[in-house]
């Protein structure tokens, strides 16, 4: 076993918020984007997936994630667009069921939004002929892998600025190892019950103290490694 460990400790509000299903191949319904917001998590079906297809509407939704309720003006800044244009994204990604107005706050003309609550599943297609969802699919996990290796390489050129206790609660780590099948789901089962406890600390935007962290999850087979014989 080979264990590679960064900034000795560095804890994506994506507990849930986002996960990549490499296995599963069941086409599960989503819930309609005009019902009432649910804290499940989801399966994207094909309309969803495609209309989160999009570089700048993942990265709405990744900064929403992150920064909380944001204004079109708020996220234009942050972003580097027009409020023009991230007020149009935001409309499409609120058809689509990803964010959601912030009741009562905010005026006609300055709308504040919101991630809707609970995550969402992103599953590789079940055909792999289907070349259209393949590349979509593709797409949309590569834009988020992207955002989360913006936020770990910020860490590493300005976790320096961070009190010792939150470079101190900090983590990144590598571990190779040599599984079969099996119990690379078995560790997948401990991840979930392990992450079950993380539901406790959800909530806390106004907490005292508090501010985003992100914890990141990833088991998976090296695809240029070979399988033993059995």
């Amino acid at each position: 076993m080979c264990r590679e460990v960064a900034a000795k400790k560095l804890l994506q509000s994506y507990l849930c918020d986002f996960r990549v299903d490499a296995m599963s191949t069941e086409d599960t319904p989503t819930p309609a984007a005009e019902g009432p917001a649910s804290s499940a998590e989801r399966v994207l079906g094909p309309e969803q997936l495609k209309a989160l297809a999009h570089p700048l509407r993942i990265q709405i939704l990744d900064l929403l994630s992150s920064h909380g309720a944001l204004t079109a003006s708020g996220i234009a800044d942050l972003v580097g667009e027009s409020s023009g244009s991230t007020s149009y994204h935001l409309r499409q990604l609120a058809r689509h069921g990803f964010v959601q107005e912030v009741p009562g706050r905010g005026t006609a003309r300055e709308r504040w939004w919101e991630r809707r609550p609970g995550g969402f599943t992103v599953e590789m297609p079940g055909d792999p002929g289907d070349v259209a969802a393949t590349t979509t699919t593709a797409m949309v996990n590569r834009e988020f892998e992207s955002a989360r290796a913006r936020k770990i390489q910020a860490l590493l050129e300005r976790g320096h600025e961070l009190d010792h206790r939150w470079r101190d609660a900090s983590r990144l780590q590598t571990v190779s190892l040599w599984l079969t099948a099996d119990q690379a789901s078995e560790v997948l089962a401990a991840w979930d019950r392990f992450s079950e406890i993380l539901d406790r600390y959800k909530d806390q935007d106004d907490a005292p103290g508090a501010r985003p962290v992100q914890l990141h999850f990833n088991l998976f087979p090296l695809v240029d490694g070979t399988e033993n014989p059995s």
